[in-house]
């Protein structure tokens, strides 16, 4: 008889965990943005795909909300700097709940970037680790550039030594 229980209440726990995902849609070509067309010709596919994910909680049994396609689409593209539209993808919409505890439902955007090289960092810019941003008196940054580590070195050592001379130790 315990066996009986102990699987009745196995299968009764796994019925009442419930998600699904499945394959919303497959595209070409997808964007949000406004592109200009007549600039195609000088677009660059990217190297690796990126992803975008937009979610909504259930708490207990309440939605906080619904999951967006286009937040999903402009979080994908967002994440590489140039980019204006994703290629060759998918879309994937998920969802699981386990009851009176907490589920969850998302969109989740996957595709190659297609880059526009005038939106674009440099290469050599967005291949370097370093950066030199100058904020103004309000504490924004007003301007901000990739350096090699030599120009960064300069920068650092230069401020270095500027907080040393306004504290008054050597």
């Amino acid at each position: 008889m315990d066996s009986k229980l102990l699987g009745t209440l196995i299968a009764s726990g796994a019925l009442l965990v419930t998600g699904c995902t499945s394959r919303f849609v497959d595209y070409t070509i997808i964007s949000t943005k406004n592109i200009d067309l007549s600039k195609a010709a000088t677009f660059q596919r990217g190297a690796n795909r990126t992803e975008g994910i937009d979610t909504a909680h259930i708490i207990i049994f309440i939605p906080t909300g619904n999951p967006n396609l286009k937040e999903a689409i402009d979080r994908a593209i967002e994440a590489v700097p140039g980019a204006v539209a994703l290629l060759d993808g998918v879309v994937t919409s998920s969802f699981y709940f386990i009851p009176l505890i907490y589920g969850e439902a998302n969109f989740a955007v996957e595709g190659t970037p297609l880059i526009d090289p005038a939106l674009a960092p440099k290469r050599a810019e967005a291949t370097s680790p370093y950066m030199i941003a100058a904020l103004d008196k309000s504490g924004q940054v007003a301007t901000f550039k990739y350096v090699s580590r030599s120009e960064y070195d300069v920068v650092k050592q230069q401020i270095a030594a500027g907080s040393k001379n306004r504290t008054g130790k050597p």
